[in-house]
Parts: structure tokens; sequence; C-alpha cells
């Protein structure tokens, strides 16, 4: 086995860009819009985003820097996540800019807000999907040292769900026909889900399961 190609991160990557992001990819995108305490709407979009829980569902975004929607969703305790998929993924990079505060991004870049039901911030209406979700907690992370860093990770749970009829197939949200795009590595990096790339595999039931498709074993 050749040398891997080894850096302390502490001490720099010596490449010419960070590989961190790259090597954790692809990475879900929480679109998430908020809305402030005069009512307001903003939506911004976030790569360190994921699901943590389905019982109860929680999500969970991290935003470097206290950032509009961190402070929204302080004011508010309510926030959206919205799927961003390949037919949105223009207007979505484009919520990314720095509009002026107070400024609607979701009106900005040619969207359309539709009411939630249960939470105050609008939702992207052309979005197959949307979560509705309620704070549970926002973190501003510490390093090693523990020093506070400039990242807040906001946790909310998932109160209710908007999903387009047009994706739901026998009862099932159909992903491939959604084409969910993901953050993979660099500035202008994005890779999408398409039908053709899902495949399925069954998880074993046990381990003699398991072990059988180990080709390896004696």
């Amino acid at each position: 086995m050749s040398d891997t190609y080894f850096y302390e991160t502490a001490r720099g990557h010596g490449l010419p860009h960070d590989p961190f992001k790259a090597i954790v990819a692809p990475r879900p995108i929480g679109w998430i819009s908020t809305c402030d305490g005069q009512g307001r709407g903003n939506l911004a979009p976030y790569s360190f985003f994921n699901a943590f829980s389905d019982a109860p569902p929680i999500v969970a975004f991290a935003s470097s820097g206290y950032k509009d929607s961190i402070r929204n969703i302080e004011a508010t305790g309510e926030f959206v996540a919205n799927l961003a998929v390949r037919a949105l993924a223009e207007k979505m990079s484009r919520s990314s800019a720095s509009f002026p505060h107070g400024e609607d991004e979701m009106v900005a870049v040619g969207l359309t807000p539709a009411p939630c039901r249960l939470v105050r911030p609008a939702r992207v209406s052309e979005s197959p999907a949307a979560l509705e979700c309620r704070l549970l907690k926002i973190l501003r992370l510490d390093d090693l040292a523990g020093t506070p860093t400039d990242t807040y990770v906001a946790f909310g749970q998932v109160v209710a769900v908007h999903i387009d009829p047009a994706f739901l197939r026998d009862g099932l949200f159909d992903t491939g026909s959604a084409r969910p795009v993901l953050r993979a590595g660099y500035l202008a990096d994005y890779v999408g889900v398409e039908p053709d790339t899902i495949f399925r595999m069954r998880r074993p039931r046990n381990v003699d399961e398991a072990l059988a498709g180990d080709k390896t074993k004696t």
C-alpha cells in the first residue's frame, strides 16, 4: 500500500484548496426559510445539513457566522427546510447572496412563498417537499481547546411535512424524480440525484446473512 498524503489540520493542508469539504461529500443542502420578529422572510442554503433522528424527526444545519437564519430562529423558534432540487438549483444558489437585512431572498430570486400550517416562516412553493420545524436548541460549537468558534448549529424537530403529490409513487416519495442537488466539494461543485443513480441493497437481517455475502471467508 502506498503512503497516504497526510497532514495535521492544525498545521494546514498544503494543498491549493482545503480538501475537507470535498472528502465529506456529497452533503444534503438545507434550504432554510425563516422570518424575523416582524414577519419579514429570509431564505438561505446551508451545505452542512442533515437529518439526525426519525423518532422524533430531527434535522439540523450549521451556520458559519451568526447570520440572519440563526438570528431569526432564535427570535421565533421556527424554520422550514425546503428540498433543493435540480430544477431550482440556480435560484437556490442565488439565494445565498448577501442580500440587505430584511429583504426576502425567496421573493428576490423569483420564488413563491407559500404559507405553512404550524410555523410562521413561509415555504418555497416550487419545492417538491418542505419540513416545518420548531427549534430544539442552538449550539455554538467549541474547539478542542474549549474556545468558542463562529459556528452555530440549529436543531429542529419536524412538526409537519409538505409533499407535492406529483412526486408520490404508490405512497412513496420518489427521490429520483425530485432530483435533489447536493454539495460535492469546492465552491462550484454540486452533484444531482437522478432516477438512474439510485440502487437498492437490502440490509442483512442477521450476522449469518452479512457473512454469507463475503467471498473471502473460508
